[in-house]
């Protein structure tokens, strides 16, 4: 999913991407449908979100058979970090906003990001070139 503004998806568009997101792999309409047991949903109307979010980028498809077979183009979690991104982009104050938000983290959440943040200091040092590494 390109950074700039993320689609945000409306309620049946996100529980159409829950499963395609808890599936291990492609699913056609059909399963799809099934999988929203819930809702009484015609076939059509989960072709449509399905046809939508193609269009919209959050889905692959390719033909299997007769019928189509779709697949998420990103993972939740590189959905859930461009709405972050995008959130943090319409504060106004990025650092205000990452303060605030390091301040709300639970300890092991915070171990979590000091993790990810030394790994990606790693990375940048390695492409950088950095002489004092490896």
């Amino acid at each position: 999913m390109a950074r700039g503004t993320v689609n945000r998806l409306g309620e049946l568009e996100r529980a159409v991407m829950e499963v395609l997101w808890e599936r291990e792999g492609p699913a056609t309409a059909r399963d799809v449908g099934r999988a929203l047991v819930d809702r009484d949903l015609a076939y059509t109307t989960v072709m449509t979100v399905l046809d939508r979010l193609t269009r919209k980028g959050f889905v692959d498809r390719e033909r299997a058979g007769r019928a189509w077979s779709y697949t998420p183009a990103a993972s939740r979690e590189a959905y859930i970090t461009g709405l972050m991104l995008d959130a943090l982009d319409d504060t106004g104050d990025r650092d205000a906003a990452l303060v605030r938000f390091a301040r709300s983290v639970s300890s092991p959440e915070a171990e979590v990001l000091r993790g990810a943040l030394a790994e990606a200091d790693d990375r940048r040092k390695d492409a950088d070139g950095d002489p004092g590494r490896g």
